[in-house]
C-alpha cells in the first residue's frame, strides 16, 4: 500500500513573482525535471514535487511527498532559494499543511563517541553510539558529522518559521564534514566512521582526538545509492575506501565485482569481505602525493566492459581523476547516467580537500 501523500502550501507575496518563477526554474533544471503547464510549472526531483503558480503579486507554492523527511527537505530548500533569489526584497514564507507543530530537522540525530582507534597508519575508525541506528539504514551511504567547538556545550542547528535550517554561529559554530557510514551494528546501537588522517585538517584533528563521551551531531544519510547490477566496478583512492568496503560487504552472492583502490603503500591495504565474487587490485603510488598520479584513470581505461552484463560503476577520488573516469565511462563505455556514480571526493590544492574524508 502506498504511503499517504503529505502536502505543504505557501503563498509568498513579492514584487515580481513571474521573475522569481523563472529563476527557480533555471536553477532546478540542473537537478530535476521542469514541466510547464497552463496553471504554472511543476518541478520534480529525487525528493518530491513542487507546483508553482505566478499570481498577482504572489507566488503560490505546493509541495507534495509521501515522506516527512523529504517534505522538510523540499520546503526548506524552496525557502532558501526564495531568499537567495529575492534580490534584496524581504520575503515572508509561511507553510501550511502536513508539517509538525514544533519545527525540527527530521534527519538530525545526536551521537556520542564510544571509542576510536587506528586501522591503518593513515586511517582511523571512530565508533559512535546512537539510539536510532535504524534511521541510517537506507537513504545513502554518507552522513554529515557536526563537530562542536572543543570545550563548549554543543549548540545544534534548529529550524526557522519558514523551515530554513538555522546554523549556530560565532563561538558555537560547528565544523561540518562528510563521511561514509562504514558499518552499522544495530544490536550495539553503533555506527562506524572511518577517517583519512592527513596533516591538521579539522576532520583529521577530530578523529585523532576523539574521546569516549564526546558528542557530535549527524545529518543524513544522503548521497547517491548503488543500484542493482550483475557486475560492478568499484574504484577509488583511500577517501573512498570505506564506501567501497561497505558496498562490497552488501553485494549479493550472485554479483561479481572488480575493485581497484589507489593507496600510498601496502601498509594501507585492508581486508575486504563480500558475499559476491570480488577481484581486488591495490595500486600503490609510493612517494607521489595523493591526487598527482593517473593510476585510477588508467586502470579504468584498461578495464573491459563485460559483454552482455548489466554493469554499475562506483568511483570516488580526486576531482581531476573523477572527471577523466566519468568522461571515459560515458564516451567509451556508453554508460547511461543511472549506471554509474562518479564522485569527486576532494580537490587537490584546496584547504581541507580530503575532508569528504571516508
Amino acid at each position: 500500500m502506498a504511503e499517504p501523500e503529505l502536502r505543504a502550501d505557501a503563498c509568498v507575496t513579492m514584487r515580481d513573482p513571474a521573475a522569481m518563477l523563472e529563476r527557480l526554474c533555471a536553477h532546478f533544471v540542473e537537478h530535476g525535471t521542469v514541466t510547464h503547464h497552463d496553471r504554472g510549472v511543476r518541478l520534480e526531483g529525487r525528493f518530491g514535487a513542487v507546483e508553482l503558480c505566478s499570481a498577482a503579486g504572489a507566488l503560490d507554492i505546493a509541495v507534495t511527498n509521501p515522506n516527512e523527511t523529504y517534505l522538510f527537505v523540499v520546503t526548506s530548500s524552496v525557502a532558501e532559494h526564495l531568499h537567495e533569489f529575492a534580490e534584496g526584497e524581504t520575503l515572508k514564507v509561511g507553510w501550511r499543511g502536513n508539517l509538525p507543530e514544533q519545527p525540527r530537522i527530521p534527519y538530525f540525530r545526536e551521537a556520542v563517541v564510544r571509542e576510536a582507534y587506528d586501522i591503518t597508519p593513515a586511517m582511523r575508525r571512530v565508533i559512535l553510539s546512537c539510539e536510532d541506528t535504524a534511521h541510517f539504514e537506507s537513504g545513502g551511504l554518507h552522513v554529515s558529522v557536526l563537530i562542536p567547538p572543543s570545550g563548549r556545550e554543543p549548540v545544534w542547528p534548529g529550524v526557522g518559521p519558514d523551515n530554513r535550517v538555522i546554523w549556530p554561529s560565532g563561538a558555537d559554530e560547528l565544523i561540518r564534514r562528510i563521511y561514509t557510514i562504514r558499518f552499522i551494528d544495530h544490536q550495539r546501537r553503533e555506527l562506524a566512521i572511518d577517517v583519512v588522517l592527513h596533516d591538521s585538517s579539522p576532520g583529521s584533528t577530530w578523529a585523532r582526538n576523539a574521546m569516549p563521551g564526546d558528542r557530535v551531531g549527524l545529518l543524513g544519510p544522503g548521497g547517491g545509492d548503488v543500484v542493482a547490477a550483475d557486475w560492478y566496478l568499484l574504484c577509488g583512492d583511500e577517501t573512498a575506501l570505506p564506501a567501497i568496503a561497505r558496498i562490497a560487504a552488501e553485494l549479493p552472492t550472485a554479483a561479481r565485482a572488480k575493485i581497484v583502490i589507489e593507496i600510498a603503500d601496502r601498509a594501507e591495504q585492508q581486508a575486504l569481505s563480500s558475499h559476491a565474487a570480488i577481484d581486488v587490485t591495490w595500486l600503490h603510488r609510493g612517494d607521489a602525493p595523493a591526487g598527482t598520479t593517473d593510476l585510477l584513470p588508467q586502470a579504468v581505461m584498461g578495464a573491459a566492459r563485460p559483454e552482455g552484463d548489466n554493469p554499475f560503476v562506483f568511483v570516488g577520488c580526486e576531482q581531476s581523476a573523477a572527471r577523466a573516469i566519468r568522461k571515459h565511462l560515458r564516451s567509451a563505455w556508453k554508460l547511461p547516467k543511472d549506471r554509474h556514480l562518479v564522485a569527486a571526493y576532494w580537490r587537490r590544492g584546496h584547504a581541507d580537500a580530503h575532508d569528504h574524508g571516508e
